[in-house]
Protein backbone atom coordinates (compact mmCIF):
# COMPACT_ATOMS: atom_id res chain seq x y z
CA UNK A 1 0.00 0.00 0.00
CA UNK A 2 0.93 3.48 -0.52
CA UNK A 3 0.11 6.31 1.09
CA UNK A 4 -0.32 10.25 0.36
CA UNK A 5 -1.26 12.40 2.81
CA UNK A 6 -1.99 15.90 1.89
CA UNK A 7 -3.73 18.99 3.39
CA UNK A 8 -1.22 20.25 6.41
CA UNK A 9 -0.79 23.85 6.29
CA UNK A 10 -0.88 27.03 8.71
CA UNK A 11 -3.93 27.80 11.09
CA UNK A 12 -4.68 30.03 13.97
CA UNK A 13 -5.46 28.59 17.02
CA UNK A 14 -9.43 27.52 16.83
CA UNK A 15 -9.40 27.29 13.01
CA UNK A 16 -9.74 24.52 11.39
CA UNK A 17 -8.16 22.09 8.78
CA UNK A 18 -8.80 19.11 6.88
CA UNK A 19 -6.03 16.37 6.41
CA UNK A 20 -6.64 13.81 3.40
CA UNK A 21 -4.35 10.29 2.46
CA UNK A 22 -4.97 8.56 -0.57
CA UNK A 23 -4.00 5.13 -1.23
CA UNK A 24 -2.93 2.98 -3.87
CA UNK A 25 -2.04 -0.60 -4.39
CA UNK A 26 -4.04 -2.88 -2.06
CA UNK A 27 -7.54 -4.06 -0.75
CA UNK A 28 -7.51 -0.64 1.01
CA UNK A 29 -11.29 -1.37 2.50
CA UNK A 30 -9.51 -4.29 4.43
CA UNK A 31 -7.24 -1.69 5.93
CA UNK A 32 -7.34 -0.32 9.33
CA UNK A 33 -6.32 3.36 8.68
CA UNK A 34 -4.87 6.17 11.03
CA UNK A 35 -3.30 9.12 11.83
CA UNK A 36 0.04 9.56 14.09
CA UNK A 37 1.70 12.89 14.21
CA UNK A 38 5.12 13.91 15.89
CA UNK A 39 6.06 17.48 16.98
CA UNK A 40 9.69 18.55 17.27
CA UNK A 41 11.62 16.56 19.67
CA UNK A 42 8.58 14.78 20.71
CA UNK A 43 7.95 10.48 19.82
CA UNK A 44 5.37 10.22 17.19
CA UNK A 45 2.18 9.60 19.19
CA UNK A 46 -1.07 7.57 17.51
CA UNK A 47 -3.81 10.63 17.08
CA UNK A 48 -6.82 8.62 15.87
CA UNK A 49 -7.82 5.44 13.77
CA UNK A 50 -10.35 3.86 11.96
CA UNK A 51 -10.77 -0.01 11.44
CA UNK A 52 -12.46 -1.69 7.96
CA UNK A 53 -15.85 -1.78 9.93
CA UNK A 54 -15.78 2.16 10.71
CA UNK A 55 -15.23 2.01 14.03
CA UNK A 56 -13.56 5.43 15.35
CA UNK A 57 -10.93 5.73 18.16
CA UNK A 58 -9.39 8.60 19.20
CA UNK A 59 -6.65 9.97 21.10
CA UNK A 60 -7.84 11.54 24.59
CA UNK A 61 -6.80 15.33 24.06
CA UNK A 62 -8.67 15.27 20.47
CA UNK A 63 -11.55 13.93 21.12
CA UNK A 64 -14.28 16.05 20.18
CA UNK A 65 -12.25 18.17 17.99
CA UNK A 66 -10.98 15.81 15.11
CA UNK A 67 -12.24 13.44 13.34
CA UNK A 68 -11.83 10.28 10.95
CA UNK A 69 -13.27 9.05 8.42
CA UNK A 70 -12.89 6.99 5.27
CA UNK A 71 -14.39 6.45 1.58
CA UNK A 72 -13.54 3.18 0.43
CA UNK A 73 -14.60 3.80 -3.13
CA UNK A 74 -12.15 6.60 -3.02
CA UNK A 75 -9.31 4.80 -1.15
CA UNK A 76 -9.26 7.70 0.88
CA UNK A 77 -9.55 8.68 4.73
CA UNK A 78 -9.32 12.18 6.23
CA UNK A 79 -8.74 13.71 9.43
CA UNK A 80 -10.92 16.66 10.01
CA UNK A 81 -9.67 18.72 12.88
CA UNK A 82 -11.59 21.29 14.60
CA UNK A 83 -10.89 23.88 17.29
CA UNK A 84 -7.35 23.31 16.65
CA UNK A 85 -4.56 24.42 19.43
CA UNK A 86 -0.72 25.26 19.57
CA UNK A 87 -0.27 21.58 20.95
CA UNK A 88 -1.51 20.21 17.87
CA UNK A 89 1.26 21.63 16.13
CA UNK A 90 3.03 18.91 14.41
CA UNK A 91 3.41 16.74 11.01
CA UNK A 92 0.75 14.26 10.73
CA UNK A 93 0.79 10.85 9.34
CA UNK A 94 -0.82 8.60 7.46
CA UNK A 95 -0.71 5.15 8.56
CA UNK A 96 -2.24 1.42 7.54
CA UNK A 97 -1.85 -1.85 8.83
CA UNK A 98 -3.79 -5.16 7.54
CA UNK A 99 -2.91 -8.90 9.45
CA UNK A 100 0.71 -7.86 10.45
CA UNK A 101 1.68 -5.61 7.75
CA UNK A 102 1.97 -2.00 8.05
CA UNK A 103 2.44 1.25 5.80
CA UNK A 104 3.80 4.50 6.30
CA UNK A 105 2.85 7.73 4.49
CA UNK A 106 5.07 10.55 4.10
CA UNK A 107 4.18 13.27 6.67
CA UNK A 108 2.02 16.43 6.35
CA UNK A 109 2.77 19.75 8.14
CA UNK A 110 -0.04 21.04 10.54
CA UNK A 111 0.98 24.42 12.42
CA UNK A 112 -1.04 26.14 14.58
CA UNK A 113 -0.23 30.15 15.50
CA UNK A 114 -1.81 31.98 18.24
Amino acid sequence: VQLQAYGGGLVQAGGSLKLSCLASGSTFSDYRMAWFRQAPGDEREFVAAISWSGSKFYKGSVKGRFTISRDNAKIMVTLQMKNLILADTAVYFCYADHLGDDFWGRGTQVTVSS
